[in-house]
């Protein structure tokens, strides 16, 4: 726990149970419904995004569609419903201000806005924002014109990393390995807009190499919790081939970044970049997620992300043994310092079941069989990322992550050895996933995603 400078508290909550509206359909907000309502505070959950099947066990579906052009419909709601904490998981609401729309003296939002937000939805921006707080980073340039973009690869003497500069769902990151490569990327991201408008500024930077870690912290614009340090796999495929995807794996905890490292992150990255948000004026209140790269001369940020990773989250949520609730209420109202936060000692492993075409044209519709079969072996928690209940009452698949099978283990292999055991034990047509999440024997250097 690092305290950052002090405020005053909102209101202590009182004995009544909370109700609580998740914002948010995916692998990460069925994780987090499952440890809200572990707390014996919460009250009811209702869901702003219906369709996941897992979340429809935990929750009550909204009866309209949420939207930012209509968010007073969602204002009343959480009035008539008295929702006492809204807790938002995907980026997109988080740029669109849902959080500035949401929050209010009677009611808490765990969230950054619109303002805070800008650190994952504008990448140049975050850029500028590292490079006036001397945030240790890759060096970089951001373009809004694909001939000067051009101009300055054909300029570096070695290959480049690219990058939309908005929100492009974990997919808007190239590794081009010649300039050929590079030239496509420009023209499919700048000018084909295969990102829509997270395409119309690109940031490009130079490769870092070394092993990726995340580490995420919660903050209350007063203090920084750090929570244990997680490994994303970015890549489709095994060997990190393939195309970048919004994640196909992740363990927790990752054992490359020891206490004194995590203590350098927490000094250099951490803290420098909230006191950098506030002299922007900015109170952020929320997750600051880190993605970095350790390289050899000390870690480097390659991203922010301002709200739990999806499929991070699963892991830290299968090891989190606090009370959820009280811990998110606590970090809205500036309270962090007072909680002490509970963890599993054992590792855990989540390995992500995709569908057929994922990422660029995910094939849904499928029937999913075995899941209650793979909930079976120890320690396994199936949470659903990507699936919705069809017209015969069949569980099937509704996008590109389908499930996030993800185990607890004495060792990092029993966890790796239990999840695996679980994606066998599940079926359905198309099925596509990665062998190697977190096998560890015969590590390499990665020179990887940068994203």
């Amino acid at each position: 726990m690092i305290a950052l400078m002090s405020f005053d508290a909102h209101p202590r909550p009182t004995a009544e149970p909370t109700n609580v509206l998740l914002v948010g359909g995916g692998g990460r907000e069925h994780a987090l419904a499952t440890a809200l309502t572990r707390s014996p505070a919460m009250g009811d959950l209702w869901l702003a995004t219906p369709g996941n099947a897992g979340l429809a066990s935990l929750g009550r579906p909204i009866d309209f569609v949420a939207s930012r052009r209509e968010i007073y419909r969602l204002v009343q709601f959480c009035d008539h419903k008295r929702i006492g904490l809204v807790v938002i998981g995907p980026e997109d609401p988080l740029a669109e201000g849902w959080a500035d729309a949401l929050r209010a003296p009677h009611r808490r939002v765990f969230g950054p806005g619109a303002d805070g937000a800008r650190l994952e939805a504008d990448k140049a921006w975050a850029k500028q924002l590292m490079r006036g707080a001397a945030i240790p980073t890759a060096e970089g340039r951001a373009f809004s014109d694909p001939e000067a973009a051009i101009a300055f690869l054909e300029s570096r003497d070695e290959p480049q990393v690219i990058k939309a500069a908005g929100l492009a769902k974990g997919k808007g990151v190239v590794v081009p390995e010649s300039l050929d490569e590079a030239r496509v990327a420009i023209d499919r991201i700048m000018r084909r807009r295969v990102f829509g408008e997270a395409g119309r500024t690109v940031v490009i930077e130079e490769r870092l190499k070394g092993r990726e870690v995340s580490v995420l912290a919660l903050a209350d614009g007063r203090s920084i919790h750090v929570l244990p340090p997680c490994q994303d796999h970015k890549r489709l495929l095994d060997g990190d081939a393939g195309p970048n995807t919004g994640g196909m794996g992740a363990f927790c905890p990752a054992e490359e970044i020891e206490d004194d490292l995590m203590a350098r992150v927490e000094r250099q990255i951490l803290v420098p970049t909230v006191d950098a948000l506030r002299r922007e004026g900015i109170d952020f209140c929320g997750v600051l997620y880190a993605g970095l790269m350790l390289t050899p001369g000390g870690p480097k940020v390659l991203e922010f992300n301002t709200r739990f990773g999806d499929p991070e989250c699963q892991p830290l949520m299968s090891r989190f043994r606090g009370d959820l609730l009280r811990t998110l209420i606590a970090a809205c109202d500036r309270r962090l310092d007072e909680v002490d936060l509970e963890w599993d000692p054992r590792p855990s492993v989540c390995v992500v079941l995709a569908s057929e075409g994922y990422p660029e044209s995910p094939r849904t519709g499928v029937p999913i069989e075995g899941m209650d079969d793979a909930g079976q072996v120890e320690g396994v928690t199936v949470y659903h990322a990507g699936t919705k209940v069809d017209e015969r009452g069949r569980v099937v698949t509704a996008g590109g992550r389908v499930l996030g099978v993800t185990a607890l283990g004495e060792t990092l292999a029993e966890a790796r050895e239990r999840a695996y055991e679980a994606c066998r034990r599940i079926r359905f047509e198309g099925m596509v996933y990665r062998r190697d999440i977190a096998l560890r024997a015969a590590p390499v250097e990665r020179h990887v995603s940068q994203a």
